[in-house]
């Protein structure tokens, strides 16, 4: 490793830690920082390749993140996701463009163009990491991770279709859609098999450190083979963290556990880094532009960030409004389709296709739970405006411009042209939305999620008596068998070990010697006692994860207090004192 590299790292990460020890956003203070150090002349000029930096950045961050995200209200807020992550991307793209090449002629309206698609795309890592320490309602907080996910496979498309015609390359606006569908449907149907196999793998290994090992190396090679067969690496990599992250809570315990601070911590390195290397950018993009450049460059710079800013909102707004109208059109639909009968019929068409088939039957929707899938979850006009402001800038950016530099049929003089403006609009946008963002949340109270806190304890209230319900079934089985073994006058020695489940109070000490004196679970089955009453609970959040009864975020949390309950079992069973 080049002992630059490494010192960036060091520092970075010094910066990262004092920003969270703070309680400040990291990215912004790392950025400030690293362009204050820039200025030092002492300071090495460190340059790294743009595809080398997408390559070993930009997998790891997109699967982890990934991971997090609830496949639920992923998809239940896809309509805004998708809009944003595709129609925002390729409006910018085209006004950018325009700008650029009115401004700026010896750009060409191709290198203009490039420029539009390598500023388009909003990394929402700080913004993210904003929102969670403001506490963002969740809706909001889905709504700008999905872009993020999706956004970048946007933007690196359009990349790849002006750079070839940058490269002189006759490429047509069909012949653009086509790469675009060719990228999204092979990068999708990558990340679902390498998904489905990850999954599978995850089941049956049960060593945590090999489980670890293949998820750090899986991300790599997902991204890498989707790119070799021409699909997108970001939707092949986010369509796989999706179904490994909506999968993990059928996996073991040991395998979420220990991934979940290997992640954290490679999130937390790779983000200091790349936060630290753009601030460290700017004396070297300066100075290789002319004297005679700067002062057009830099009105070009102010342009584009500029338009970057107001595109944002100019189109957050009406598409949230087209929405909404849209909507209530398919929500019509619905109820005309529900009123004449229609929806019934369907449905059993397809109860009957599946009894055919031999499949298993599913827990058929209530009309309520249909008419969600038909409705748009609505953001208020505060939403969007948290929304419209949390478009700062970031990796992808950066890395697609310096990787432009290099383009054959891009001349030198618009290769540093391209960088400059990229790192203006990536630190602009990082420093006036980043440091303005929490004030604009605060003076909107839009973190307020009170509402979303009493939905999470009505479906806590429901869910847990649910569990209790399956755990108490599963206790009465094991109870059945016990006494089928042991005959009844055995049952007080079983219910003693039971309580501890159920928390039944014990009975009088006169009863408790009597029944120590009987026969009393081995040590083999309360482990399988304790870990079926466990398993039975998870059993039922996923079940009502997948019903729509229970959010994905609020199962996370219970299976991660029921995943610590499974640790302290083990690791009482691992003592030495453990068969005392």
């Amino acid at each position: 490793m080049d002992p630059e590299i490494f010192y960036v790292l060091v520092g970075s990460v010094v910066v990262a830690a004092f920003a969270r020890w703070r309680g400040w956003p990291a990215p912004l203070l790392v950025t400030v920082v690293a362009l204050a150090v820039s200025f030092i002349p002492a300071v090495p000029n460190l340059r790294i390749d743009g595809h080398v930096l997408l390559n070993l950045v930009l997998p790891p961050l997109l699967y982890s993140a990934s991971l997090d995200v609830s496949f639920v209200s992923f998809r239940r807020s896809m309509p805004q996701i998708r809009r944003l992550g595709v129609g925002l991307v390729v409006v910018t793209t085209v006004v950018v463009g325009l700008i650029a090449w009115l401004i700026m002629p010896s750009l060409t309206l191709p290198g203009a163009l490039l420029l539009g698609a390598i500023v388009a795309p909003p990394d929402a890592v700080s913004a993210a990491a904003i929102g969670r320490r403001l506490g963002l309602p969740r809706r909001v907080m889905t709504v700008l991770s999905g872009e993020s996910l999706i956004n970048d496979a946007t933007s690196l498309t359009l990349y790849r279709v002006f750079a070839a015609i940058v490269a002189g390359a006759t490429i047509s606006l069909g012949g653009g859609v086509w790469q675009f569908v060719v990228a999204v449907v092979v990068g999708v149907a990558i990340g679902v098999v390498a998904g489905l196999g990850m999954h599978q793998l995850r089941m049956r290994i049960s060593d945590p450190v090999v489980i670890g090992t293949f998820g750090l190396l899986a991300p790599f090679g997902v991204y890498a083979i989707t790119e070799h067969l021409g699909g997108s690496g970001v939707l092949g990599v986010v369509a796989m963290g999706l179904l490994v992250g909506y999968n993990a809570p059928r996996t073991s315990y040991a395998t979420r556990m220990q991934e979940a601070p290997i992640w954290l911590s490679a999130d937390f390195l790779l983000e200091a880094f790349v936060f630290a290397y753009i601030g460290l950018q700017l004396p070297p993009v300066i100075a290789e532009l002319g004297a005679t450049q700067v002062a057009g460059v830099l009105w070009l710079s102010v342009a584009v960030l500029a338009a970057v800013l107001l595109v944002r909102p100019l189109f957050v707004y009406p598409a949230s409004a087209w929405g909404a109208f849209w909507s209530k059109l398919r929500l019509r639909q619905f109820e005309r389709a529900l009123e004449s009968g229609q929806l019934e019929q369907r449905m059993q068409a397809v109860e009957e296709k599946r009894a055919r088939r031999g499949w298993s039957s599913r827990r058929r929707p209530s009309e309520e739970q249909l008419r969600e899938r038909f409705r748009e979850s609505q953001l208020s006009w505060r939403d969007n405006a948290v929304i419209s402001w949390a478009g700062m800038r970031g990796v992808v950016t950066l890395a697609t411009a310096l990787a432009a530099a290099d383009l054959a049929g891009l001349d030198s003089g618009a290769a540093h042209a391209i960088v400059v403006v990229a790192f203006v609009v990536t630190v602009g946008t990082l420093l006036l939305q980043g440091l303005t963002l929490p004030l604009l949340i605060n003076g909107l109270g839009v973190a307020d999620v009170s509402d979303e806190e009493g939905e999470d304890r009505r479906q806590l209230a429901q869910v847990r008596a649910r569990t209790r319900e399956a755990g108490k079934v599963f206790l009465d089985a094991k109870r059945k068998a016990w006494e089928a073994e042991h005959g009844p006058e055995a049952l007080a020695g079983f219910d003693r070990f039971a309580q501890r489940f159920t928390r039944v109070e014990r009975d009088t000490e006169k009863g408790q010697r009597e029944e120590d004196r009987m026969p009393r679970p081995s040590r083999d089955e309360l482990v399988g006692l304790s870990k079926g009453w466990l398993q039975v609970r998870r059993d039922v959040l996923i079940a009502e994860r997948d019903a729509g009864e229970l959010n994905e975020e609020v199962m996370r949390e219970l299976i991660t207090a029921m995943d610590a309950e499974e640790l302290a079992l083990d690791t009482r069973l691992a003592s030495p004192t453990a068969e005392r």
